[in-house]
């Protein structure tokens, strides 16, 4: 029998690219799949679209007020049907037909376990011709999680298990979605996977909420401007996982948590923070630049 997946998907003036992704989302092998999509407040001509597909019996949508993709993708989640897995869609990408048997197959064997599944992407141009990118090889742990914001949530796929642990607590801070879910799920000992093997077109334009880029130039540039600007994403995150999930947690995360959060307020626990293993990073840049905002209590 096949599993059901409910695709959770939000859309933002996404009339250009929405058809060829509802029509890759449909085309996955082995899998049930039940589109649900929330409009967040478009003005273009993507409601027209939704409306259609609906009638046709291809998705069910509803529209909300802008509250920006992070939020709009966990209202979806709360809002959900019932299914055997779940999994993100960004409006503008293309998925290769494998996609969520490829995750499933990953994760069905911890059962009623919380897991989840999330993996790499093969970005493109807007006519999807591939480009080059570099593979991102992370440790998976929830130290690494906490410093480290790579997490895709295209391309995540998780069980019903998982959802039920992300919406016991709602937090009042929340930079994206996908990286809340990654750190949670880790933090609560979840089996988390992640795949090096692409199995979606990430499509790289001018409207995307957020992208990828190569470009030296573009990607420092990015760097500068968050270290610079810096709304302390790391510290506001791992202070919302202790006041929703502190009691959850295992004692050895427990205690990575609570000396990350010390670090704030002690330069002694910094420096102590720069030599723990616990929070070693895949990315040496990524490192690089948060041992640079520990030392001056900018995470």
């Amino acid at each position: 029998m096949k599993k059901s997946v409910a695709i959770l998907l939000s859309t933002y003036n996404g009339a250009d690219f929405l058809q060829e992704q509802i029509a890759s989302i449909r085309g996955q092998e082995g899998v049930e799949v039940q589109i649900l999509v929330r409009d967040d407040s478009s003005t273009d001509s993507t409601l027209h679209l939704l409306h259609k597909m609906k009638s046709e019996g291809i998705l069910d949508y509803y529209l909300g007020d802008n509250i920006g993709p992070a939020r709009s993708f966990m209202h979806l989640l709360a809002h959900a049907p019932e299914a055997d897995y779940y999994a993100f869609s960004d409006q503008d990408d293309v998925w290769l037909p494998d996609k969520l048997s490829a995750a499933i197959q990953a994760i069905q064997p911890y059962g009623h376990q919380a897991s989840l599944y999330l993996g790499q992407t093969q970005p493109t141009d807007r006519h999807l011709v591939e480009l080059v990118y570099k593979s991102v090889k992370p440790f998976v742990t929830f130290g690494e999680s906490l410093i480290y914001e790579f997490a895709a949530g295209c391309t995540m796929v998780f069980n019903k298990s998982l959802r039920e642990l992300v919406l016991s607590y709602s937090p009042d801070y929340l930079s994206m979605h996908d990286v809340w879910i990654y750190s949670v799920a880790l933090a609560l000992g979840a089996n988390v996977h992640f795949d090096p093997i692409p199995h979606i077109l990430y499509r790289q334009h001018d409207n995307n909420a957020i992208g990828q880029s190569d470009r030296i130039f573009t990607t420092w540039s990015r760097r500068i401007r968050r270290f610079v600007h810096s709304e302390q994403s790391r510290s506001r995150r791992a202070k919302e996982i202790a006041k929703g999930f502190h009691e959850k947690m295992s004692p050895s995360e427990r205690d990575a948590l609570e000396l990350f959060l010390e670090g704030k307020k002690s330069f002694r626990k910094r420096i102590q923070l720069l030599h723990d293993p616990r929070f070693l990073c895949g990315n040496a840049s990524t490192s690089r630049w948060f041992r640079l905002a520990l030392l001056l209590n900018s995470y």
